[in-house]
């Protein structure tokens, strides 16, 4: 996480987009009652004026984060989050050679927080989400991290969500077998560990690296991109077993 200015990747007089740090939460929380710096009160001193988060990114994961800086483009721009017209594209390390390219269509049913969720339902049917994968690359080191294995296997991977669902991207790489490397909640302890031993690597492999979407007033599509953070590709970088 950064204490420094936060890096604006788009800014115009209605909206500015960011390069979240990951470990960064967007905003105050009771779930994190320690933490002492959010996105949104950062970005406001940063400009000097109210700003307003138009989606999420969970705190471990990195990547383009969306503020209106007023209160109608930010209902206008959550206007098309609600519709799924916004298209986001992440990148992520995962457990595993994964296929080539997939969809899974895996309903997921809502995760609950004791604090924050107390008050809401348990019993809600599991809602549609569907997320779309493209293999980019894959690495097999010479590392015994699994009891069965001499050797582990890592892949790259291109996610594409079709719904927002909370920790849909997560929940449905570990419902296939291929946990997000970093994952302390859906992930493997084990390859977690090997990756910070090795890797010098402390947070979840997890980006947020596009995303298209109308401007609420200029109609232009905005087509916004940052490069993969450096640890999603130090597995990659080194030797692989031919």
């Amino acid at each position: 996480m950064t204490t420094d200015l936060l890096p604006v990747v788009y800014q115009d007089q209605y909206l500015a987009v960011i390069d979240k740090p990951s470990g960064l939460l967007v905003h105050r929380s009771r779930l994190a009652s320690g933490a002492s710096q959010f996105a949104m009160q950062m970005l406001r001193d940063q400009l000097g004026q109210h700003v307003y988060p138009v989606h999420r990114l969970d705190r471990p994961t990195s990547g383009l984060l969306v503020f209106a800086l007023d209160s109608e483009t930010a209902r206008l721009v959550n206007q098309q989050w609600a519709e799924q017209t916004v298209e986001k594209t992440y990148h992520a390390v995962v457990r595993g050679y994964i296929d080539d390219q997939g969809l899974i269509d895996y309903p997921l049913k809502e995760e609950l927080d004791k604090i924050a969720d107390k008050n809401a339902r348990e019993d809600k049917e599991a809602q549609q989400a569907i997320t779309e994968y493209r293999c980019l690359e894959r690495v097999e080191l010479p590392f015994k991290v699994s009891k069965k294995h001499d050797t582990t296997r890592y892949s790259l991977v291109e996610l594409k969500p079709k719904t927002g669902r909370k920790h849909q991207l997560r929940r449905h790489m570990s419902h296939i077998r291929h946990p997000i490397i970093g994952d302390s909640r859906h992930g493997e302890g084990r390859h977690n560990r090997f990756f910070q031993d090795q890797f010098d690597s402390h947070r979840l492999l997890l980006a947020a690296t596009n995303i298209r979407f109308q401007h609420p007033h200029t109609d232009e599509l905005l087509d916004l991109s940052v490069e993969l953070p450096d640890e999603l590709m130090r597995a990659f970088r080194a030797r692989s077993l031919e």
